[in-house]
């Protein structure tokens, strides 16, 4: 294979900021590489990608040399650049232009001039091949996120990249289309010998495909290699925040820190599981564990107190967007609990974010009631945190907000907001410059200043490491125990099943089943945890490594 991309001791660094976003970081890839990007948020995953798309790079100072196949990246022609190197963003919103789907397809080859022949042709070739056919002459606006995803990817594909690069594109997306989007780029790969760079920080799924893993700290690289040189080097090391970036499966086969699993992985001796087939191979080898009374503990286990008082109460709530359009929610109804945090899951397009907006007021239902505990407040984050952004710097943010609340001592409870949300670095940053991680956390913060009853939460862990995921549980449920009631519309059903006390499958308007995470997910085929799916056949309501670990010692 030759070499598509060589980066050279890159250094950057955004105006006015005191260190490098990236330092020193030298890589190569080459070409039919499928290359996985991790790291915590902040770490510098987007800032690489936009480097490598100069259309796309940031204002800042940059040191070093990046190659695309030789050519000094700047020294490319600008129609070159925009052919051979594609760029899929994380939110699929931020990427169309056009009216329709078959607009949004021809948008780029117009812009450069192809004969209307050659579009013609590549249109029917593409628009085959991602099963576009029933879409060509949909609106845009009509599209799920998961349909918008792919109508990006075939718009980028069309150009021909010889190199594709997509930050964090499964953000957004339910697990069954997250899973459709990766066969797809799989494909690619395999059939095109395309060479590819994501950006993830859900590796579950990406993991077992990428032939090398780069993880960043801090702008530098800290691990590189194949994915079973990047599970053993982990699980040589004691840390178990960057144990959270391996798959679930591998995580049990870990153990914890020292244990005779890492040994076995750190000496390379057999392979780490990197899927459920491979976790579950890996069971077989193990005596069966103990027969006890495993399935009431672990219910017991993801209980949590009985359900309290009805704080909102959802009846028969019927909405759509214009009168020629379908019902988004059909006589829906729904109790939301004193003190509980409920996740509700669904595909997209399924009407999740509809419903917390018709929750949260800004929506108005055609038919039924909600009806709300006296003196509620209802605190609403939406998918974009750029909607709450209107001033240059976070601290300017803060400041009008408590301003516009009328808060009594902003001064102490700003840097309490600060500290529980790990952004006090950030009170001199534009919103704009930060990633999108930390501009979820900022936009939280605004929401949490007038601490209100209801949070209602879209989508809340798009854009989060899995450190800061582990903080951000934390303060929801410091904020659940202190008499805040959280409703969480989720695509992460691993977070779901970790942290929620209660769960609900939206489906075609309404609510189809509802239950405790135990109950809710062990039944699940797609929706529901990588270690349900491993160990089902053993301990069916097993959802986390902690559960199977506290039932079957083996493991361990």
């Amino acid at each position: 294979m030759e070499e598509i991309l060589s980066i050279d001791s890159l250094s950057f660094r955004y105006p006015d900021a005191n260190k490098d976003a990236l330092a020193n970081l030298s890589l190569t890839v080459m070409e039919g590489e499928f290359l996985v990007l991790c790291g915590a948020s902040g770490c510098g995953k987007t800032t690489l990608l936009r480097q490598l798309k100069q259309e796309l790079a940031p204002e800042g100072e940059r040191k070093g040399i990046i190659r695309f196949r030789g050519t000094p990246i700047e020294s490319l022609a600008p129609k070159t650049a925009a052919e051979q190197i594609g760029f899929v963003f994380q939110n699929p919103e931020n990427q169309i232009v056009m009216d329709t789907v078959w607009h949004e397809l021809a948008f780029g080859m117009e812009n450069l001039g192809y004969p209307l022949s050659i579009m013609r042709k590549r249109l029917a070739e593409m628009v085959h091949f991602f099963g576009l056919e029933p879409l060509l002459y949909k609106s845009v606006h009509e599209l799920s996120g998961g349909q918008k995803q792919l109508v990006n990817l075939a718009s980028v594909l069309l150009l021909g990249p010889r190199l594709l690069l997509l930050d964090e594109p499964c953000a957004q997306l339910d697990p069954v289309a997250s899973r459709e989007f990766l066969d797809m780029l799989y494909r690619l790969n395999q059939e095109l010998s395309m060479t590819i760079i994501l950006s993830e920080h859900r590796l579950e799924d990406v993991i077992p495909l990428a032939d090398q893993i780069v993880m960043l700290s801090g702008g530098e690289m800290k691990y590189a290699g194949s994915a079973q040189e990047f599970s053993r080097k982990i699980g040589a090391g004691n840390s178990l925040q960057d144990r959270a970036y391996l798959p679930a499966v591998t995580r049990l086969y870990l153990g914890g820190p020292g244990g005779a699993a890492s040994s076995e992985a750190a000496a390379g001796r057999g392979s780490v599981p990197l899927t459920v087939r491979e976790g579950r191979q890996w069971l077989y080898t193990l005596p069966a564990p103990p027969q006890t009374e495993g399935r009431d503990r672990i219910s017991q286990a993801h209980s949590a107190e009985e359900q309290g008082e009805v704080i909102l109460a959802c009846r028969e709530l019927t909405f759509k967007y214009d009168r020629d359009t379908p019902e988004i929610l059909k006589k829906l109804s729904l109790n939301v609990y004193a003190d509980e945090w409920l996740a509700i899951v669904g595909g997209n397009g399924a009407g999740k974010s509809t419903l917390l907006q018709v929750i949260s007021g800004l929506l108005a239902p055609q038919r039924g009631k909600i009806k709300l505990r006296s003196s509620v407040k209802i605190g609403y984050l939406a998918q974009n945190p750029l909607l709450y952004f209107t001033q240059d710097t976070v601290e300017k943010e803060l400041q009008l907000t408590a301003r516009l609340e009328k808060r009594k001592e902003p001064e102490a409870e700003i840097p309490r907001l600060l500290d529980l949300l790990g952004i006090s670095e950030l009170l001199g940053c534009h919103p704009h410059d930060l990633s999108g991680g930390e501009q979820q956390r900022v936009a939280l913060a605004l929401i949490l200043l007038p601490k209100p009853d209801i949070l209602c939460l879209d989508e809340p862990t798009k854009g989060l490491d899995p450190l800061n995921k582990q903080r951000f549980a934390q303060l929801l449920d410091g904020l659940r125990h202190s008499g805040t009631s959280i409703i969480m519309v989720t695509h992460d059903v691993e977070f779901a099943a970790l942290h929620a006390t209660r769960c609900a499958m939206l489906f075609d308007g309404s609510i189809t089943s509802e239950g405790r995470p135990s109950s809710f997910f062990s039944d699940n085929l797609f929706y529901t945890t990588a270690i349900n799916r491993t160990v089902r056949g053993w301990l069916p309501d097993a959802l986390t490594c902690e559960d199977v670990w506290s039932q079957w010692p083996d493991t361990v």
